[in-house]
């Protein structure tokens, strides 16, 4: 009898979460998509895609075995080869197929194509977040490259291209490319005009020499690097280059790799530190204005960021309630035992307000060419939502690993890796204290269209819940000589009304209670102490609606 009841495998253990519509499944997801009138069947097929069992067990093999850096071969050769598991180039297969690297410049997506893109890829970083890193350079890339529009022609076509090609060639032999960047170096860090490498003009082309002290994805055909330009007609600083990893002649580009990082998370993906010997490089925009230059391709990185970590939070929260629906304690369901309901529907509503406003802000970025207004909100609050939603994803995940309990602490199950993945876009182009002061900056080079921005939130905002209190302290305080100090305070303000704002014109019927919970003068910082009323149980079928 004993033996039998062993043989049980059960246990009340909740079942393996997989062969979900990550799209379908995800109410405030399929309700923005709905608002932005984009194909809901379409991507409902990319959430079956990313939602089976079969794609998110790649996400775990890719991190079980991630890459290796091979600097040489037996005979002492340079190789400088980046070697991954299959998982990830299964994984790199699938989401160039669905275009994430390139479809909101290939026509593809004729309404609202940063939008539609931002969904796919909300969809895919469930799956596995590290193989989205080259994917989000090479779409982002071309925010820069058109600055140079003669090299964008000549590698336009392969970046657009939905073929992966991992093969270590020169780019003009492959079916698709992928392309990375290399901004910051050892002594400098963020502060990018401290760089040392140097480019020296050769004729048609410059020879760059120095270092990056992060250069994710080293298997990219080429990168976005930044070099002071000593030597070159037009006037010397800081610029822009294009530097691919082979020469025109096809032999190997000046580029060694020193090593791969060992990071917290990020596993599946290899990021590197790496030295330039006089390798082959084309000038992208004008000479010393490598900043503004790559900062077009800072923008689409930095709203990447804040999709991703959007999508870190859901699939997190998705695994809980899973568990929650499935496991039993004290003769109850877990999803019915009311303290745990309280923390699961916080997270939640949490997780409702900052979907609708980063589909906001990328409505905002897709209409920001033609309507002043919406290229003012997205200047003004992409550092501000970037900093505020990868805030709130270590918390989120970590909440959603507690709630099943010592089984979320264990590396079987994917939450720990969810944790470990957490904090890095907090980290990756530009840190919380660098989205607080480019708030403060992008408020003064427009303070009109900033304050035009602001009023405008406030107006809407305030439909469900007093925020002039708030808004009047922000304003305050940004005309202060505190302003760099309280530069924190300013951001999360402005991007909490900002995410208030987007419930009330997604019609939300929970934009009061996030105004009363999130802005109100009684939270507290911790998921589980906001009395959340009637609405438990109607915020944790949204979140995952199966």
């Amino acid at each position: 009898m004993t033996s039998g009841l062993l043989e049980d495998a059960s246990f009340n253990q909740s079942p393996a979460f997989g062969d979900v519509d990550l799209f379908a499944a995800d109410r405030p997801l399929t309700d923005a998509a709905a608002r932005l009138g984009l194909d809901a069947k379409a991507l409902s097929a990319c959430g079956r895609d990313y939602g089976s069992a079969e794609t998110l067990d790649l996400g775990r093999i890719a991190n079980e075995n991630p890459p290796r850096l091979r600097t040489m071969d037996g005979k002492g050769n340079r190789l400088d080869l980046v070697e991954f598991h299959p998982a990830y180039h299964a994984l790199m297969t699938k989401s160039i197929g669905h275009g994430i690297h390139a479809s909101a410049h290939d026509g593809s997506d004729p309404k609202g194509p940063l939008s539609s893109r931002a969904v796919r890829l909300y969809l895919a970083t469930q799956a596995e977040s590290g193989h989205l890193c080259p994917i989000t350079m090479t779409h982002a890339c071309i925010g820069a490259l058109r600055a140079e529009p003669a090299v964008l022609k000549k590698w336009r076509s392969r970046i657009l291209s939905r073929s992966y090609d991992p093969r270590p060639l020169p780019w003009g032999q492959k079916t698709g490319v992928t392309l990375g960047m290399g901004m910051t170096e050892r002594q400098g860090g963020t502060d990018v005009r401290a760089n040392i490498t140097q480019a020296v003009m050769q004729g048609d082309h410059v020879e760059i020499t120095g270092h990056k002290w992060f250069m994710s994805a080293p298997m990219c055909d080429a990168f976005l690097v930044l070099a002071q330009a000593a030597q070159e007609s037009g006037g010397n600083g800081l610029t822009c280059y294009l530097m691919p990893r082979h020469r025109p002649d096809g032999s190997a580009n000046g580029l060694r790799f020193q090593r791969l990082k060992d990071k917290l998370g990020n596993k599946s993906n290899a990021s590197s530190e790496v030295e330039f010997h006089a390798a082959y490089a084309e000038r992208v925009g004008p000479a010393g204005a490598g900043v503004r230059t790559i900062i077009e391709m800072v923008n689409l990185t930095r709203l990447d960021c804040a999709i991703a970590s959007a999508g870190q939070m859901r699939i997190a929260l998705s695994q809980a309630l899973h568990h929650l629906r499935n496991r039993s304690v004290f003769q109850k369901k877990l999803a019915d035992q009311p303290a745990m309901r309280a923390v699961a529907a916080d997270l939640a509503l949490e997780l409702e307000a900052q979907v609708a406003l980063v589909f906001r802000l990328a409505h905002a970025a897709d209409s920001a060419a033609t309507d002043p207004r919406e290229a003012a909100y997205a200047r003004l609050l992409t550092p501000a939502v970037k900093f505020l939603v990868c805030k709130s994803t270590p918390q989120v995940v970590y909440e959603s690993l507690e709630c099943l309990g010592g089984n979320g602490y264990t590396e079987d199950l994917p939450l720990a890796r969810y944790y470990r993945e957490a904090p890095l876009n907090a980290i990756w182009e530009g840190s919380g204290n660098v989205m607080a002061l480019d708030v403060l900056r992008a408020a003064g080079r427009h303070p009109e269209a900033a304050m035009d921005t602001l009023s405008r939130l406030v107006r809407t905002a305030s439909r469900a819940f007093n925020v002039a209190p708030l808004a009047q302290a922000l304003e305050q305080t940004l005309k202060s000589a505190e302003a760099e100090r309280r530069a924190r305070f300013l951001c999360e303000g402005l991007a909490r009304i900002a995410a208030l704002a987007a419930l009330v014109d997604a019609g939300s019927e929970f934009a009061t209670l996030y105004g009363e919970t999130r802005l109100g003068a009684g939270h507290f910082a911790q998921f589980g102490t906001a009395d959340l009323g009637t609405a438990e149980m109607r915020l944790m079928d949204r979140a995952l609606a199966i």
